[in-house]
């Protein structure tokens, strides 16, 4: 996040897809980032912390580096759009009010071990008897039934032994795997957690009955790993970590390319058709390097046969010199140009090429900046104005959108606990 001056972006008029669905959400690590989805398709969240506030707001990094619970930028990311209350569950009052706002909800988001709310007094199976209509997501590290339900876990290890680690790193297989950073276990946790209750909320459309969604974290994470498990599934083969390129059991040709400015961009897959092939020989010969590229004639060759196909590079020794010859274009493109340049020509000529940019370029991205991703959001209490990243998916229809900041510690308490009373 981003210091920015000037206001907020406004609501829209257009509601979010998940209007009029009511959530309550236990405050938790893994399960944060769904809740933030939840809000930002329009759904009432409400996040409901203990006395206090939740752990979770002293996780950093913090505004201006001094630690508090209204300054956790990990706090202000993944809670924005909700409303928030305090309840100390281990006193009659506020487990009442807890039940009570389960009792009005649509949607209940926890991740909770797996038992734990019911030694405390709230029975999930007892709430969704007396509400078969209620929808209740949870979120745990191994799942409800698992003999590992218990199993004391990071995201670290959750990363590991889910196999997403095992695929990330480099060529050298002397450097270590590489981890992904940013809470990956409990993003991608959470990306299940939205899609599995997104189906439940259109079978209850349906047939007005809900369901338990239970989210499995490390099977989350597993069928994360591309054809990792996969090919281990299926033939026992165990792939390979390449760098800036997908795993694969036996290695592929490098596609990351260091550009004239020092930037980094990665080629994807070479040209393919007549028109790609031709793209190539155009822009080969407007940067003058035509004369300096030998399998030129591999690319006309490409061009002259209608393209190559990827049915054929295993059977057609021409098409597969066809193929390597488009990727050592692409190289040549890449290495004479900056990282930028080169990515945004690819992407206009309809040919994959991405670019590596540290977390401040992609939010100046001007494709990011063109589709609303960079979002102001409003402090009133420090008179400031933030950039958050903002939605991570676009509907063409109904928007997606950070209507607040994350409430600080019971900041809505009086407007909750007055739902209860009005039975709203």
């Amino acid at each position: 996040m981003t210091g920015a001056e000037g206001g907020a972006s406004g609501p829209e008029a257009s509601p979010g897809p998940l209007s009029g669905i009511r959530v309550v959400e236990l405050a938790s690590d893994n399960a944060a980032a769904a809740g933030k989805m939840f809000a930002g398709m329009g759904a009432e969240v409400v996040v409901v912390e203990p006395s206090g506030g939740h752990s979770s707001r002293a996780i950093g990094p913090f505004l201006d580096d001094h630690p508090g619970p209204e300054r956790s930028l990990w706090w202000w990311n993944y809670n924005t759009s909700k409303k928030g209350i305090t309840l100390d569950l281990d006193t009659q009052g506020d487990l009442s009010h807890l039940l009570g706002l389960i009792g009005q909800a649509d949607l209940v988001l926890e991740a909770e071990l797996p038992g734990s709310l019911r030694e405390r007094g709230i029975d999930r199976v007892d709430i969704m008897e007396a509400r078969p209509e209620l929808i209740w997501v949870s979120v745990s590290p191994f799942g409800e039934t698992s003999a590992r339900s218990h199993e004391p876990c990071t995201d670290l290890t959750l990363m590991a032994g889910g196999g997403p680690v095992w695929n990330c790193g480099y060529d050298d297989h002397s450097l270590p795997p590489v981890r992904g950073g940013g809470n990956q276990a409990t993003n991608i946790s959470s990306v299940h957690a939205v899609m599995a209750a997104l189906v439940a909320v259109v079978h209850r459309d349906a047939t007005g009955g809900g369901q338990h969604v239970d989210v499995n974290m490390h099977a989350a994470l597993n069928v994360t790993t591309e054809v990792g498990s996969y090919e281990w599934l299926v033939a026992q083969n165990t792939v390979q970590r390449q760098t800036g390129r997908h795993a694969s059991v036996s290695p592929t040709a490098k596609s990351q390319v260091r550009a004239a400015d020092g930037g980094y961009v990665v080629l994807g897959f070479p040209p393919r058709s007549a028109d790609d092939y031709q793209s190539i020989l155009q822009w080969l010969d407007e940067l003058g390097l035509a004369d300096h590229f030998p399998d030129r004639v591999l690319l006309q060759l490409a061009v002259d046969r209608g393209g190559v196909k990827m049915t054929e590079l295993g059977v057609d020794p021409v098409a597969m010199e066809c193929w390597n010859a488009g990727r050592a274009a692409m190289s040549t493109i890449a290495s004479s140009l900056g990282a930028y340049e080169c990515f945004e020509g690819f992407q206009q000529r309809g040919i994959v090429c991405g670019i590596v940019y540290d977390p401040e370029d992609t939010v100046a991205d001007r494709h990011f900046v063109a589709r609303g991703f960079p979002t102001p959001v409003r402090h009133d209490e420090l008179d400031r104005t933030y950039v958050y990243p903002g939605a991570p998916l676009a509907f063409s229809r109904s928007p997606w959108r950070i209507t607040s900041r994350a409430p600080h510690v019971d900041e809505h308490r009086a407007e909750v606990l007055g739902w209860l009373e009005s039975g709203r």
